[in-house]
């Protein structure tokens, strides 16, 4: 994909359907049915970081357009390895309607970072320097948590447990509730619960995860918070180059986190974050 220049599609944008058809109609840039998947992939990790009790396993799709990768993360053992080949050859467009929701996101965030690359769209980069995997965790985190406007004594909904995300806020006398549909408990023994809708009200702020892209459950929380004025902040590797459509609609933040990710690196990585104060790149 040669790189367009950039232009204003009238975003915000408030659903990703609205995307989808946005980037299908060519309002990007290149006609998605000219451009093709070259190389699709999995990558399925499991961690547990030096000193900590709890670890996780992370399973992700990924699929490449030019010289850009999008990605989408589901749940352990969701996919088979047969979906990631059969996206390879097929043009975005055709992966836009594809029945499964991660080729869908992936072939939509592999696309929109070919045409709003993050290098020319982010308001501001942040290295992660090298490290051992709880180094880069630990320092990604607070990266990341530094876009909460929040005060010590306020709660905030993270969606999508990540235990060097809530060390963070413990630090700052920020608390927390933490949801994550794969249930659970966090490093400190807290109960991890699978419906945000049922904290929503509980919450002055909300931390999301990228994966609620692929889960469907990301309309419902941008809703709440453009509903509220509660401030939205996504940590996004699921949809890196999708999730900055949506500031402005309720989305105040985003650290956006491409592929190659920091877990799979240990020299320096690097995070590239968007405000809503600065408008919306796409």
């Amino acid at each position: 994909m040669t790189t367009p220049t950039p232009v204003k599609t009238g975003a915000p944008f408030t659903s990703v359907t609205d995307l989808i058809e946005a980037v299908r109609a060519a309002r990007f840039g290149p006609d998605p049915a000219d451009e093709r998947i070259s190389v699709a992939f999995t990558t399925r990790q499991g961690v547990r970081h030096a000193g900590r009790v709890r670890g996780y396993r992370n399973h992700v799709l990924s699929l490449r357009v030019g010289a850009t990768v999008g990605s989408c993360a589901v749940e352990p053992d969701e996919l088979t390895d047969d979906v990631a080949y059969d996206c390879v050859g097929r043009s975005v467009a055709e992966l836009l309607t594809h029945p499964v929701p991660a080729a869908r996101v992936a072939a939509l965030d592999a696309y929109l970072a070919a045409a709003r690359p993050h290098v020319h769209a982010a308001h501001d980069t942040v290295t992660i320097p090298a490290g051992t995997s709880l180094a880069k965790s630990t320092a990604r985190a607070a990266a990341v948590v530094e876009l909460i406007p929040v005060a010590p004594g306020q709660s905030v909904l993270v969606v999508g447990v990540v235990n060097s995300l809530l060390e963070q806020l413990r630090r700052r006398g920020v608390s927390y509730l933490p949801c994550d549909l794969a249930g659970g408990s966090t490093e400190w023994g807290e109960p991890c619960l699978p419906d945000a809708a049922a904290l929503l009200e509980r919450c002055d702020a909300l931390l999301v995860s990228g994966m609620t892209l692929g889960n469907g459950t990301f309309e419902p929380l941008l809703r709440h918070a453009r509903a509220t004025g509660k401030p939205m902040v996504a940590f996004a590797q699921t949809g890196s180059a999708v999730l900055p459509c949506f500031l402005d609609a309720g989305l105040s933040a985003v650290s956006a986190e491409p592929y190659p990710f920091f877990w799979l690196d240990g020299g320096p990585t690097t995070l590239y974050r968007y405000r809503a104060a600065a408008g919306s790149p796409c």
